[in-house]
């Protein structure tokens, strides 16, 4: 099988042709030999440093430098705010047409450097090869969805009826036009897609953008807006800001120069952004992805291999740092041991380590924090209930150089624990039998997050599992991934009630208008 007849996505993912394989090892050799190198941040078409910096390490090898990169102060947040709103007149007066060219030729760059930006997120964020090579090939994928709805929907221009006037004659008009300044705030789990998908959408309906980058992983996100600069935006249409949010994110949020947001990250953080944008004489738009605390409901009809094998993926892919990650599974009686026990096998199957080497499943947790978090999170589950596997840090010969965590099942665990409704953000997942399907729905819904859902059973029960489940992506009898998949044009990505602000889903037919806001132009011609 030849790469150009493989589509890479993350269903697809878990079979991939050996070129892939060979076209990462060699990008990887490549990108190891010029680790250490400092990046600007990028305002107004320009690299800027500044006096504070600070350094990004491989979660990996603590000790590998990756990279050098600016902590920025406020007079670079005011600095990127300026310059995008300079560029924000002249680019949204630019016909989509050509919009759409430019930001189209930045998603075939992303193409072009698929295996050297998906090495660097690998050392970067710590996610095997494959979900490195998808997540690259994936925001390509989001920047091209949008290009492509601008021109499916003529540039969202759209003409309206005539009004009745004798003797006149009257045109009407609805024209989507862009706020202004766009606000993108990424976390460190998905630095392209995240970046990537929402700045896609913000530039090609007419925005200028800010991005600010998590700092645990700037350099895959500088690396994204080098493919936007080398794909001919005008100056200030892309601007990069790196350093501290606890020191400058709230200047980025309160910028008076600031018309809209898109923030992915904690239900905490997200909701006080979006009480704080009601603090000014109008209400800016904020779009918001806040994580999930997503269930899988098992029938006693499942098929109990493919189920398991469904949510060892959702669970534990990319340790489990997945705001999609399947973190309760909710089992009927009947087949709940045996379920366990299969779902115990595959864990302990899972390859640990270097997340460069190819039969790795597993790499490191982003952090020092995250790490201390796991501890502390099996430390309760052990009190509490019971762990069919997993509960320790690994630190055996390699694995004593970053921060790696055992995949881990917890039983037995009441429902009134507050691990039931807080979002991990790890490698745990929790299982709880239940005397009916019912039960199980009742159970997985009973959450203020509807980000993502699975469902393993007969066919002739999906229907009653779509119909009743709270989620704004859910997946029935999927061996790929219970929670876990979302790909744009196929399974667009977003949530319900505290996972999402707008309803919509990124990757799909209604995201890209939220860009936007609508005029009516009503003209008489004589």
């Amino acid at each position: 099988m030849s790469q150009k007849q493989f589509k890479l996505t993350y269903g697809t993912m878990f079979n991939p042709p050996q070129e892939l394989h060979e076209g990462f090892d060699k990008a990887l050799s490549t990108v190891k030999a010029g680790l250490g190198q400092e990046y600007g941040l990028f305002i107004g078409g320009q690299d800027v440093y500044c006096a504070d910096k600070f350094s990004e390490t491989s979660p990996t090898d603590t000790g590998q430098e990756l990279g050098v990169f600016q902590a920025a102060g406020q007079a670079e947040v005011q600095a990127a705010m300026e310059a995008a709103q300079k560029a924000s007149g002249p680019w949204s007066a630019t016909p989509w047409q050509e919009r759409v060219a430019m930001v189209r030729k930045a998603a075939d760059l992303i193409d072009e450097r698929t295996f050297e930006m998906s090495a660097a997120m690998t050392l970067s964020v710590g996610k095997n090869r494959m979900e490195c090579l998808g997540e690259v090939t994936e925001t390509a994928d989001l920047v091209r969805y949008s290009c492509d709805q601008m021109e499916q929907n003529q540039g969202y221009i759209k003409p309206l009826g005539s009004d009745p006037f004798p003797d006149l004659n009257a045109k009407n008009m609805s024209v989507l036009k862009p706020y202004g300044v766009w606000l993108v705030i990424t976390p460190f789990n998905f630095p392209q897609a995240l970046s990537g998908g929402p700045a896609g959408a913000a530039l090609v309906t007419g925005n200028t953008v800010v991005i600010k980058a998590s700092s645990d992983t700037p350099w895959t996100v500088r690396l994204l807006v080098d493919c936007f600069r080398d794909a001919g935006l005008p100056e200030g249409t892309v601007n990069f800001i790196t350093g501290p949010g606890s020191s400058i994110g709230d200047s980025l949020v309160d910028h008076p120069l600031v018309d809209g947001i898109t923030f992915t990250g904690s239900y905490d953080v997200g909701m006080g952004i979006k009480k704080r944008a009601l603090n000014y004489d109008y209400v800016r738009p904020v779009i918001l992805e806040m994580g999930g605390k997503n269930p899988t409901v098992v029938s006693n009809k499942a098929d109990l291999d493919l189920a398991a094998l469904g949510v060892m993926r959702s669970a534990f892919g990319a340790q489990g740092q997945k705001c999609s990650a399947c973190s309760r599974v909710f089992v009927e009686n009947q087949v709940f041991d045996e379920f366990a026990a299969k779902l115990q096998e595959a864990a302990k199957k899972i390859v640990v380590g270097d997340p460069c080497r190819s039969d790795v499943y597993m790499g490191p947790v982003i952090n020092r924090k995250a790490y201390d978090k796991y501890q502390g999170y099996v430390s309760e589950l052990k009190k509490a209930g019971e762990l069919l596997c997993g509960g320790e840090v690994l630190t055996d010969g390699e694995l004593s150089q970053g921060y790696f965590c055992a995949p881990t099942i917890a039983v037995k665990v009441p429902l009134e624990h507050r691990l039931w409704s807080h979002e991990m953000f790890l490698p745990i997942t929790m299982l709880h039998p239940v005397a009916d399907l019912e039960e199980g729905m009742a159970l997985a819904n009973d959450t203020a997050y509807g980000l993502t859902a699975g469902f393993y059973g007969a066919p002739d029960e999906v229907p009653w599992f779509f119909q009743n489940t709270h989620g704004g992506v859910t997946y029935a009898n999927r061996p790929t991934g219970a929670t876990t998949g979302a790909w744009p044009g196929y399974q667009p990505f977003g949530g319900w009630k505290g996972s999402g602000a707008s309803g919509k889903n990124a990757g799909g037919y209604y995201y890209v208008p939220l860009y936007l806001r609508e005029q009516i132009q009503a003209w008489i011609e004589w």
